[in-house]
């Protein structure tokens, strides 16, 4: 009989990937012993105090970004349902394997989501033209979008459903080590718990990187750095995007730019959204939501522009980079982020508070006004202003001067450890999914992972 401290899996992180490997492993074995700790609080306790004035005020643990049902709890509920884009599965996999288990992750939204039916959005062979004729490459497939409300409530009814099946669900326990004890694995937590696993599911989101990097250091896993991405949101009038938000909701585009030749994507599009800051240990970045209730729309549209850069030897701590990177904007912004008008920018002066208040475009952050030119690199900066540039033939009015520019934003991937086998097994009975396992870059590909990674455990893959 297993101790009360001892399961047969414990499961480190409550995000999207953990607990749909909690709710696949139940599936497969009703009798299985099943924990899953996380560093943040219970999805239903998760309040962000910023209140009205959207202003981060330094939380020790970030309700954004940490708690059950992870970072993407209150993010804008898109599901890839695709290999397309959103991580590496498919590579891993195969499209044919991955594309199946993305379909299950879409068989336990439809089963919990409560609030109607999510919208889906086809692609759209007509604005991949468009953009081809203007050297953009609009990265598109099928959508399904929940929208912040439905997702909160969809990823609630998961929770319930996994707790009343008899998981344990343990809030604020922030896993420091995992290290083999006879023929199980100890895990001992920041609050001085100890539980014991025979297995262990790493599931600690990009969040977690530090944490995968000592792992795999004191148990030999060889490593290799991924690269990040960093840039700035984007906030207009929504209706300067209408004609591909209202057909595809989602434009993902890739531009290579002239100047370096380095490619920049646009992404995270939120229509009638909201720019938001999250505080990812102490430094604060921006990100951006939309609902999907009418009433929480706004007048704006928001995006991410970022520049992806990847290191070579001997340079291994691009994580640090953009991290720092990050710092200084908060530096400049007094502890936040940063504000300012694309006009503003080309014509090399600073955004103060009076020009802001005459902006067409109302900023939905209570930021900083400001100047982002001095946190970000000078080849980066370039990058971006070439994309707004290149992506205003497509979507006339991007490259207006009122469009604002929050800074920074950044996308730091976990290191990409070489597993054991194709069930992403990093040592015998302990795996990796999700966004930290440095494969996944979205919701739907972490919780397929999830998926998978039960079914390995239990013997259930699907092929």
């Amino acid at each position: 009989m297993l101790q009360s401290n001892s399961y047969d899996t414990v499961i480190i992180g409550g995000g999207i990937g953990g607990l749909m490997a909690a709710y696949r492993l139940k599936k497969n074995d009703k009798n299985i012993k099943i924990a899953v700790t996380e560093r943040g609080n219970m999805l239903e306790k998760r309040k962000c105090p910023a209140g009205k004035n959207n202003t981060c005020v330094h939380c020790g643990i970030c309700s954004i970004t940490s708690g059950f049902a992870g970072a993407g709890a209150f993010s804008d509920g898109k599901f890839n349902l695709g290999t397309s884009y959103g991580g590496t599965l498919g590579e891993e996999l195969g499209d044919d394997i991955a594309n199946l288990y993305i379909n299950e992750v879409d068989k336990v939204l439809n089963e919990y989501c409560t609030s109607g039916i999510p919208t889906v959005y086809k692609s759209n062979d007509e604005l991949k033209l468009k953009c081809i004729q203007n050297n953009l490459r609009l990265l598109d497939m099928n959508v399904k979008h929940l929208g912040t409300d439905n997702n909160y409530l969809t990823m609630q009814n998961l929770i319930n459903d996994i707790k009343n099946n008899g998981t344990d669900l343990f809030a604020f326990y922030d896993c420091k080590s995992v290290i083999k004890d006879g023929d199980r694995y100890k895990l001992s937590y920041e609050n001085g718990e100890l539980l014991y696993a025979k297995n262990v599911i790493i599931a600690t989101g990009r969040g977690g990187a530090n944490f995968v990097a000592d792992f795999c250091k004191t148990n030999g896993v060889k490593t290799r750095s991924n690269h990040v991405d960093i840039g700035v949101r984007v906030e207009m009038k929504d209706i300067i995007w209408r004609e591909f938000s209202s057909k595809i909701y989602e434009p993902k585009i890739l531009y290579k730019t002239k100047t370096f030749e380095d490619r920049c994507r646009m992404f995270c599009f939120n229509q009638g959204g909201l720019v938001s800051a999250e505080n990812n240990h102490g430094i604060i970045t921006a990100n951006g939501h939309s609902f999907a209730q009418k009433e929480k729309k706004t007048d704006n549209c928001n995006f991410a522009i970022l520049s992806s850069i990847k290191f070579t030897e001997p340079f291994n701590q691009p994580t640090e980079y953009a991290e720092n990177i990050s710092r200084l904007a908060n530096m400049i912004g007094n502890g936040n982020v940063l504000v300012q008008r694309f006009g503003d920018l080309i014509r090399g002066r600073r955004t103060n508070h009076h020009s802001l208040s005459q902006n067409t475009v109302v900023p939905t952050l209570k930021a900083t006004a400001g100047e982002i030119s001095p946190a970000l690199p000078h080849r980066i900066l370039t990058n971006i202003i070439e994309t707004i540039y290149a992506l205003d033939k497509v979507a006339p009015g991007t490259a207006n001067d009122d469009t604002l520019l929050y800074g920074c934003e950044s996308k730091y991937y976990s290191i990409r450890p070489e597993f054991m086998n194709s069930n992403f097994e990093l040592t015998d009975g302990v795996y990796i999914i999700g966004d930290g396992s440095g494969i996944c870059r979205g919701l739907s590909q972490s919780g397929a992972m999830g998926i998978y990674v039960a079914d390995a455990i239990t013997g259930n893959i699907k092929m």
